[in-house]
């Protein structure tokens, strides 16, 4: 939806139930939806589209059709300078959002139909016609929300007109008549446009549905493609996802994404950072990195970048539009053959694995059909000169720049490849060419047999290993959950291939108010087993990322008939319904060997190399998962047993982040020039190395690195790294939840409140000497230790409860107590914080609680930032099916009797509140406003019960008001 605000659809009890069960199996994508059609193989083919919203309300805005359109001949407009601008972009289509709720209503062609603005002139034809001549599709957007008709004070919507027309009464301003009024359209479209290439739907309109229009438009149009806005409605050909943001990095759109391959997928977004979707005034800057990333990311996911730019009346855009179109003119084309007609890497169509790499890298991958050509992104450079990521099994021959063609270096072994003596960066995307033999080293999926402790009837564990993803086994929202995955015999196994369901965000957001969540695994073990019956212990204990494309699991140098993998828990909480404690997964496969070959160049550091001493009992040791399928052994009992390296060499002196690659659990010391050892933890299992890091002082040059153990039997060691820290601004990703949420408004005089928190590692970095307490404001005190731990890693929590309690003597004034965590990663000290608020209840009221407060049950509803309500946030989504509400539990009052409710809300246009007590019949509150924006107080008299009662507001089958808080009086 292009207007920022909730979405205002109105559907019947039985629609809204049903939408809402297609967003619960979301998860397990869409039933007979439209995901293969040759119709699609154009916009398969694409990597971008070109947005334009352009109506009459684009500044200076017009009040009077003619004089819009007399400004636009006027002013020069030509189709063909916005379809060179797309070329620039490299779109292979433009939509055009004339007819918005927005902009006026706007048809830009001569239609015959009455009701809102229609031009004399066919700009619409024109820019088909000139789309075509140079291999441009055009699409044209239409919505279904009438409710802006009157934004400017000006009606816009001709009922009068219309109702002549269809010989009957039709009020437009309402969802039934303006959806009968654009079905006509759509149908005059069909007729007058035969090369028009698609309707691009904002929303569904219930009058639509009800009249079968989208299945008219098949058969009417069968090669026309049909797009629907932030929904996966299965009859349409695209999803579109609007306006992502919050994710890391910024520019990785489809981390917000929840619609997995092969369905098509689009992500539509502003191209200027700041204003409208539309012209309203000035030259807002076009971020280029944010840009190029986003739309580079985009093709490593096979979405669809729709970037959205803001014509003048005239049709030119602002000439920081214009600067970064002719940017992409000339940095694109080196690069297309990358990007036009690939497919993302790393999910169905293979590939290595997308994400972060090494030394804060971060990019994507492109792959050919079959995958033996690949295309590394690389969007985020390391702090080194080489790159390292997973293979995913793929045998690599060559590797070389895609923009020079010169010829670079890499090393494979231990599943990674690593990309050496990079010198050449892109300022936005360094793209290398990989070219493989193809994938090895998995057993074939016909050849394992999987089982699982729970399924959803219609996905079985058998589709775990069926090869195809577009089958997937679904948990029936049961975790724990045990995956046990028989080979036939007992056989070697070092690690597994999983790709799940990439049919949720990698984080924890919120999207037109709804919450979302990751359906990925956390934490997980796996175990091993000759008979299926007797497992011993876990080879493998440890917690997943929460991210996109194949992940792995290495297990070491095992041999046996059955793996087990038992997910305890997936990343998602409560606080998003529609994910919490959902799982599905496409494909597990088992890798039996590491791609790979052991002449080839080593990469720097290992710590087998010829170059390193090695001391006392310290030895080479075969190891398959380490990077030169070598590592160092017999490190315990002190400095003695050690392996050093004598020539770590940086260009300039300072504080460096130097890795160990160990092998097995223990701690590790690191000497660096004979200097006081710097101890560190490692927490992996055997012949399989695992990442730990220090920050260790190194002089220009080179320097002398010493690593052994003073434990007994130490961690081997697989290699070490050295690269600059981190950048001062950088703090790992955490979640920190407090309890209660919300601004809690206390009576008077001294007031004692009970607060929780949790803070969970969301990334693969250690947190070291954690310590998590609220900070009392002067004159409160605090019950209850501090939470500590010596070390948190990726997944896992620490959590406490405390009692803080006011001075006495006064009441409560407003406060923001801040509850902290307080770490050191590398050795920098950092904090995460985030609010327990408090306020003096008023006086007139017994009661008073915010809507986004946690005590809350809001259903399938979900909370949204809004700068005027009184907790700066609201509830929205409520209504429109009976699972979105929101419902206030423990509402006390002293004594039994009649009180006064108040209800704090926005709302634009007219809505209705359904209002039951303690499960009473409801009344209907009405409300009516504009703008959604500014908070209003409606009233109702109730009843209710000496002590607790519940109140719940609700609409099943239409939307409700966006609520603020309510408060007893």
């Amino acid at each position: 939806m292009r207007t920022q605000v909730r979405r205002s659809t109105a559907r019947s009890g039985l629609r809204l139930l049903l939408a809402v069960l297609i967003l619960l199996t979301s998860l397990v994508g869409s039933a007979n939806a439209e995901v293969h059609h040759p119709r699609q193989q154009w916009l398969r083919d694409s990597t971008a589209g070109l947005f334009l919203h352009w109506g009459m309300f684009t500044a200076p805005r017009h009040l009077n059709c003619a004089e819009w359109e007399r400004d636009v001949t006027g002013g020069g407009w030509t189709p063909e300078y916005w379809v060179d601008e797309a070329t620039k972009l490299g779109a292979s289509y433009i939509v055009l959002a004339t007819f918005h709720s927005r902009l006026g209503y706007a048809k830009p062609w001569p239609s015959k139909i009455p009701g809102s603005c229609a031009t004399q002139r066919d700009l619409l034809g024109e820019l088909i016609k000139a789309g075509n001549a140079k291999g441009v599709h055009i699409i044209l957007y239409m919505t279904d929300d009438p409710q802006w008709h009157k934004e400017t004070g000006i009606e816009t919507l001709d009922s009068a007109g219309y109702s002549a027309y269809k010989g009957e009464q039709v009020d437009l301003t309402t969802r039934a008549g303006f959806g009968k009024y654009s079905y006509d359209l759509f149908f005059e479209v069909m007729e007058r446009y035969s090369d028009l290439s698609g309707f691009w739907i904002d929303n569904d309109n219930e009058y639509w549905e009800q009249n079968k229009l989208y299945e008219q438009i098949r058969a009417k149009r069968p090669s026309w493609l049909l797009s629907n806005n932030n929904e996966d409605t299965p009859i349409m050909d695209t999803v579109s996802n609007e306006q992502k943001t919050g994710m890391t990095p910024s520019y990785d759109y489809p981390q917000a994404a929840f619609t997995p391959m092969p369905r098509l997928t689009e992500a539509d977004y502003k191209l200027p950072t700041t204003g409208d979707w539309w012209y309203s005034g000035g030259d807002s800057p076009v971020d280029t990195r944010l840009s190029t990333g986003r739309y580079i990311t985009n093709a490593g996911s096979s979405m669809k970048s729709l970037m959205a730019e803001t014509p003048m009346v005239n049709g030119k855009f602002p000439p920081q539009q214009e600067q970064f179109n002719n940017f992409m003119a000339s940095w694109t084309p080196p690069i297309k053959s990358s990007l036009q007609g690939k497919e993302g890497g790393g999910y169905m169509y293979g590939g290595m694995q997308p994400g972060f790499w090494n030394d804060g890298a971060h990019g994507v991958i492109t792959v050919e059909p079959g995958a033996k050509t690949q295309y590394l992104h690389v969007l985020t450079k390391p702090r080194t000169d080489q790159v390292r990521l997973r293979d995913n099994g793929y045998q690599v021959k060559r590797v070389s720049d895609q923009r020079t063609g010169e010829r670079l270096r890499f090393s494979q072994s231990g599943g990674y490849l690593t990309i050496l003596g990079i010198k050449n960066w892109d300022a936005y995307d360094t793209v290398f060419k990989v070219e493989t033999s193809g994938q090895q080293g998995f057993y074939p999926q016909s050849s394992i047999k999987a089982t699982a402790s729970a399924s959803k009837a219609g996905n079985p564990a058998s589709n775990l290993v069926d090869g195809s993803f577009e089958n997937f086994w679904d948990s029936d929202a049961h975790t724990p959950v045990s995956l046990t995955l028989d080979l036939g015999r007992r056989k070697p196994a070092r690690y597994l291939a999983v790709n799940q369901r990439e049919a949720s965000p990698t984080y924890a957001r919120e999207s037109f108010g709804r919450p979302e969540d990751s359906a990925r695994i956390m934490d997980y073990r796996v175990s091993v087993s000759d008979d299926g019956r007797h497992w011993g212990q876990p080879v493998k204990v440890s917690a997943m990322p929460s991210a996109r494309g194949v992940q792995f699991i290495d297990i070491g140098d095992q041999r046996a008939r059955f793996i087990k993998v038992d997910v305890l828990n997936t990343w998602s909480g409560p606080q998003a319904p529609r994910f919490d404690k959902q799982l599905a997964i496409d494909e597990i496969k088992v890798g039996y060997e590491y791609a790979g070959s052991f002449f080839q160049p080593q990469v720097p550091l290992e710590a087998e190399s010829w170059h390193n001493d090695r001391d006392g009992s310290a030895h080479l040791d075969w190891c398959d998962a380490c990077s030169g399928t070598l590592q160092v052994t017999g490190l315990g009992n002190g400095k003695r047993n050690s392996v050093t390296y004598d020539d770590v060499t940086v260009a300039t002196a300072g504080d460096y982040r130097l890795e160990l690659g160990a092998t097995g659990s223990g701690s590790l010391s690191v000497s660096v020039n004979d200097g006081a050892p710097i101890d560190v933890q490692a927490a992996g299992i055997a012949d399989v190395p695992a990442p730990v890091a220090v920050s260790v002082p190194l002089k220009a040059g080179a320097n002398k690195v010493t690593v052994f153990s003073k434990d007994r039997n130490g961690p081997g060691l697989d290699r070490i790294a050295v690269a600059p820290l981190p950048p001062a601004s950088y703090v790992p990703r955490t979640t920190l939840t407090v309890t209660p949420a919300g601004i809690q408004w206390l009576p008077s005089g001294q007031q004692s409140i009970k607060v929780s928190a949790k803070l969970r590692v969301d990334v693969d970095d250690a947190l070291d000497q954690v310590k998590l307490a609220p900070v009392a404001p002067a004159g409160w005190t605090l019950t209850g230790a501090p939470a500590t731990a010596s070390t948190l890693r990726l997944g896992q929590t620490l959590e406490a409860t405390w009692t803080l309690t006011s001075p006495a003597g006064q009441n409560v004034t407003a406060a923001d107590i801040p509850v902290t965590a307080s770490f050191l990663n590398l050795g920098k000290a950092l904090t995460a914080s985030k609010p327990l608020r408090v306020a003096l209840r008023p006086a007139d009221r017994v009661f008073m609680r915010e809507a986004e407060d946690s005590a809350n049950n809001i259903g399938d509803a979900g909370v949204t930032n809004c700068g005027q309500c009184s907790g700066g946030q609201k509830v929205r989504n409520i209504g429109g099916s009976p699972i979105a509400f929101a419902q206030f539990g423990g509402v006390t009052v002293p004594a039994a009797g009649q009180y006064m409710l108040y209800l704090d809300y926005t709302v634009n246009g007219d809505r209705s509140y359904f209002v039951s007590v303690n499960g009473g019949a409801p009344v209907e509150v009405k409300t009516s406003g504009q703008g959604n924006t500014t908070p209003q107080t409606s009233t109702l008299p109730v009843t209710l019960n000496a002590g607790a009662n519940t109140i719940k507001l609700y609409n099943d089958t239409e939307g409700a008001p966006d609520l603020d808080r309510i408060s007893v009086g």
